[in-house]
């Protein structure tokens, strides 16, 4: 409705502006000056009138110096009866050439015809693009089930390859095999073998699966048509399953190809599952899907290849064999993984002779292929912001920080007595992880706040750690009550504050998870307890129940509360004898609020 009016008010504007061109027909030229009869008669009669024109009522004068007049009489009047009227003399009168013109030509035909002409054919105008606007909306109905899928270009100066991905090299591996059926395909029918139908990407966000789908098409060189699950579902039943339809009949027409579904959990989530029964048109959807999958010829040269983080969602006839037969999961990266990866990212950015990718690497455990992305840029970012002509290790370090705990906040105005406190619960921290064995190495303390914390200690590992031991968690556990135990020892019980609010809640979690799900507590034994898997469906979460008894939870709130003593009482043994060193690194976060490595090692070697 707003587009027909928009066009209504288009076309009211093109006519009023017609309107005005044509007004403006006989007005060409300079403008002659406009005078009275009367001061016509007189120049008649002083022989200054060299030749008069009369077209209608109006009449053109011109004078013996070449000057033109307008004067207007009444339209039944002619222009000799007028000047006798006037007085002027008749022999003056022949004097002057008199010509008499009719309104002829394009001009006069235009003139009369236009004002019942153009309203007739504005209102055409109006009515053919109104209905032609209404064709389009029958169009674009007919259209709507549709699928809308993109199509990367083929062009070589575009195209993603396995070496545009770094890292992953288990699961390119994988992928080989489906690029080589797609670029020969008669080899393996000749075999009798089926290159499997479906390929399901899974890993943690950011770790590099759309990317190594778009490296299998480019490889390959074939089409790679791409979609969302979430573009496939609509209010209206149906429309998901028949733009389904579309995308394989599509797919299949350009053949070898590859179809990709991105975020596949969005349609693919198991069925009947949901509170208040199922939804309608995602199901319909997903069992399109299963139809279209399950429906290919063999070898018929398509490949349907998905992504997602939530593989526990989706429903079970997705992952049975004939449908996505091959699960490829994406780890986050290793060291080396992302030493290479960064390599990727670190090739348009002007890095100082001084930058060890190696060390970045070693900085980042747990970062994902879109956070180190995203590292460099931040730091990219920050050089260019401090007017530096190269990314430098202070910026690279910094932005660690950044992504890890958020923006530093300078602006943030501290009491001295806050600052002491904040100083002291950083170095409990940073003493506790020091001086037990288990615990990652001290890479900088700071009383600086990022994001929500009042200030932070950065503990990272040497090397990559696949797996966790009961000893490493109970240190762990002692470091996290580091500054809840120096409070109480410096402050005293009433003066305890809510900073380590953060840290109780961490270490409650972990060692709720050691007793209930890892099986770390002699009295409870090797056993899970509770339903340790994610709470996909509300309906879930209302009707779950317990797999223990009531006797069974008050020994694991025992456990619970025995592990958290037996690291609060290590957290103060170590505090109380390493004392002098905690007051050491006090006052050196107090003078200079930051402490690197290097500076914290020397501190806490008194």
């Amino acid at each position: 409705m707003s587009n027909l009016l928009k066009n209504f008010l288009l076309f009211v504007g093109i006519f009023i502006v017609l309107a005005l061109i044509f007004s403006g027909f006989n007005k060409t030229g300079v403008k002659p000056e406009v005078v009275g009869i009367g001061q016509l008669v007189a120049q008649v009669q002083n022989e200054e009138v060299k030749k008069i024109e009369v077209q209608g009522d109006t009449l053109s004068v011109l004078l013996n110096n070449n000057k033109t007049e307008e004067v207007k009489k009444e339209a039944n009047e002619s222009l000799g009866e007028l000047l006798k009227n006037y007085g002027a003399d008749e022999s003056r009168i022949k004097k002057v050439e008199i010509v008499v013109k009719d309104k002829s030509g394009w001009s006069y035909w235009l003139g009369n015809l236009a004002p019942f002409i153009l309203p007739f054919i504005f209102f055409i105008v109006l009515i053919f693009f109104m209905t032609r606007q209404v064709q389009n909306v029958n169009s674009r109905t007919m259209g709507f089930g549709a699928a809308g899928a993109r199509e990367n270009p083929k062009d070589d100066k575009n195209k993603t390859t396995f070496k545009d991905v770094a890292g992953a090299k288990e699961a390119k591996e994988e992928l080989e095999e489906v690029v080589e059926f797609l670029s020969s395909p008669k080899k393996f029918a000749d075999m009798g073998a089926k290159i499997p139908k479906g390929v399901l990407l899974m890993g943690a966000p950011g770790t590099g699966k759309t990317l190594i789908a778009k490296a299998v098409a480019g490889e390959a060189n074939v089409p790679f048509l791409h979609m969302s699950g979430s573009e496939f579902v609509e209010m209206f039943v149906g429309v998901g399953a028949s733009r389904v339809r579309d995308l394989f009949k599509r797919a299949k027409k350009e053949a070898p190809a590859i179809v990709f579904i991105d975020e596949i959990d969005a349609v693919g989530r198991r069925r009947g599952a949901g509170l208040g029964g199922s939804h309608d048109e995602r199901e319909q959807t997903l069992n399109q899907i299963l139809v279209e999958m399950d429906g290919f010829e063999p070898n018929a040269g398509v490949i349907v290849i998905a992504a997602t983080n939530r593989p526990d969602v989706l429903d079970p006839a997705l992952l049975r064999p004939g449908r996505f037969d091959r699960r490829v999961v994406i780890d986050l990266p290793d060291i080396k993984d992302r030493e290479e990866i960064l390599a990727v990212h670190a090739k348009n950015k002007p890095l100082a002779t001084d930058v060890s990718v190696r060390k970045i690497a070693e900085r980042t455990p747990g970062f994902s292929g879109a956070d180190l992305a995203n590292l460099l840029n931040e730091a990219a970012i920050l050089a260019v912001r401090r007017g530096k002509k190269q990314v430098e290790e202070m910026e690279i370090l910094e932005s660690i920080e950044k992504v890890l705990l958020g923006p530093e906040k300078k602006s943030r105005v501290m009491s001295e007595e806050e600052r002491k406190m904040t100083a002291y619960h950083e170095a409990g921290h940073a003493i506790v992880a020091n001086f037990l064995p288990n615990c990652d190495p001290v890479r900088k303390v700071s009383i600086i706040g990022r994001g929500l914390a009042g200030g932070y200690t950065l503990s990272m590992p040497d090397k990559d750690v696949r797996y966790q031991t009961l000893a490493k968690f109970k240190d762990d556990l002692a470091m996290m009550l580091g500054g809840y135990v120096v409070e109480k020892m410096i402050y005293g019980n009433e003066q305890i504050s809510t900073g380590p609010s953060s840290d109780l809640k961490k270490a409650t979690q972990s060692v709720t998870s050691m007793v209930m799900r890892f099986g770390m507590s002699d009295k409870l034994g090797p056993r899970v307890y509770g339903n340790n898997e994610e709470l996909i469906f509300l309906a879930q979460e209302i009707h779950e129940k317990k797999n223990y008894s009531e006797k069974t939870a008050e020994m694991i709130d025992l456990e619970i509360s025995r592990l958290l003593k037996e690291a609060d009482d290590k957290a103060l043994r170590i505090l109380t004898e390493r004392r002098p060193q905690m007051e050491a690194l006090v006052k050196v976060l107090l003078e200079k609020e930051t402490v690197e490595q290097e500076e914290f090692r020397k501190a806490v070697a008194v």
